[in-house]
């Protein structure tokens, strides 16, 4: 026998062992009869075809109406779309744990502290308690005069482009007020996206390529060690590793402008808007165990790898449907003339002004229901103690999970009329509100 036909033979093989396990695992699972894709029922490449393709949000968002609400989505993991379930799920306290979906987001060869990646909820809770002050609403408001100065740039540019009337990729610009947002509020500075609408050392594309790289090697986790040392290896840097050069350069940019003070940190008076990184450099000077130089790093690379992405998505978004639905935007706009005749808004708009204008609340919210941030499923491993969602019993180790654009298109909670961008749901009865509110699962 030739080498090649004993190749051939061994793939016939091995592909008939796969698929009779496969059939197997299969007819033997008590979650058999849950509805979904065939091929779904045997391999978790049906998932990946849809996720690779970009198809996934609106394709789940289609069985669920086919379904119901349970669908399976691979042999080990189903989507749910049910708000109780919600709670179980993602509520204060649950035991459900990341899945390994989380894994591709991080370095397996030389990992930093992952507060997003990390399924084990005791370390999670330990890596969170180190920022929770940090991020907290009360200082994430002293930070708005940063945020003022990034959207008095883009007002400049804004106007620049309305009297040469050119068109512009509004994804684009808001991206970059995000970046120039996120940099000034995690090192101080902004980065200068604004300034010109560069790509600033080329961070954009490796963002991209690491989302696209997290979301679909993270169905197949088992392959990103592989994966990865074969990115380190190739001449072209990786997503994630150009992320964290390019939050290395800047965190050590800031480290030496701040050396000749850093003494002056330990005991000193906390300035209102002042950035992350000093804030947790002062931390780290008053008790160097409390916070490490890689818990720094780490935030530093979280904020500027994932913060600028989902940020400047659900601001598109926003935009858009304002452009899109003109009745909405003179509605929206009569409401800001009305408080400004009455001397109730200051120039810029403040974040506690802003929180009294009902329609403009309303338009915010309605925009990141209609195209949430992120269109995947959030997995979580059932307990050991196994669960009951949706009516379906689940055992211990099967992943479960809610795709925010599934949950935003139900029906029974947001109107008959969910598809269509309407912020006046958001001012309905104060019950339906309440409701709405426990199924918002948007990220930005």
């Amino acid at each position: 026998m030739s080498p090649s036909s004993l190749y051939l033979w061994l793939a016939v093989g091995l592909t008939g062992i796969w698929a009779l396990s496969a059939l197997f695992e299969f007819f033997r699972s008590p979650l058999r009869r849950i509805p979904g894709p065939f091929l779904a029922r045997f391999t978790r490449l049906w998932l990946l075809k849809q996720v690779y393709f970009g198809t996934y949000p609106k394709t789940s968002v289609e069985l669920h109406r086919k379904y119901g609400p349970i669908v399976r989505i691979a042999p080990n993991e189903y989507s749910i779309d049910d708000p109780i379930a919600a709670k179980k799920i993602y509520g204060c306290g649950s035991s459900f744990i990341k899945s390994p979906w989380d894994h591709a987001s991080g370095s397996p060869v030389n990992p930093l502290p992952n507060i997003f990646a990390e399924p084990n909820p005791h370390v999670h809770a330990q890596e969170r308690r180190k920022i929770t002050a940090a991020y907290s609403m009360t200082n994430l408001v002293q930070l708005e005069p940063f945020i003022d100065q990034c959207t008095a740039v883009l007002d400049d540019r804004l106007e620049e482009f309305a009297r040469s009337g050119a068109s512009i990729d509004v994804g684009h610009w808001m991206q970059c007020l995000a970046f120039d947002v996120i940099g000034k509020m995690t090192v101080g500075k902004r980065f200068g996206f604004l300034d010109t609408g560069d790509d600033i050392q080329g961070i954009m594309s490796p963002i991209s390529k690491y989302l696209v790289y997290c979301a679909n090697v993270g169905i197949f986790p088992e392959w990103h060690r592989s994966l990865y040392r074969h990115q380190m290896k190739s001449k072209s840097i990786s997503g994630l590793a150009h992320i964290r050069e390019f939050a290395r350069a800047h965190l050590e940019d800031k480290r030496a402008h701040n050396k000749p003070g850093l003494q002056d940190l330990e005991g000193a008076t906390v300035n209102i808007s002042e950035d992350f990184i000093t804030r947790f450099l002062r931390v780290q000077a008053q008790d160097p165990n409390k916070i490490t130089n890689a818990d720094i790093s780490s935030i530093c690379t979280m904020n500027i790898g994932a913060g600028s992405d989902t940020t400047s998505i659900s601001l598109t978004s926003i935009m858009v449907n304002l452009i899109k639905h003109p009745r909405v935007l003179e509605k929206l706009r009569g409401e800001i003339r009305e408080h400004e005749a009455r001397g109730e808004l200051s120039e810029p708009v403040k974040f506690s002004e802003a929180n009294k204008l009902p329609y403009l609340q309303s338009v915010l919210k309605e925009g990141l229901r209609m195209h949430p941030a992120t269109g995947l499923s959030l997995g979580r491993v059932v307990p050991p103690e196994g669960a009951t969602l949706a009516g379906q019993y689940f055992p211990q180790g099967i992943v479960v999970g809610i795709n925010a654009w599934v949950a935003h298109a139900n029906t029974k909670v947001f109107g008959h009329d969910a598809h269509v961008f309407r912020p006046e749901r958001w001012l309905d009865d104060p019950e339906l509100v309440k409701e709405r509110d426990s199924y918002f699962m948007t990220v930005s």
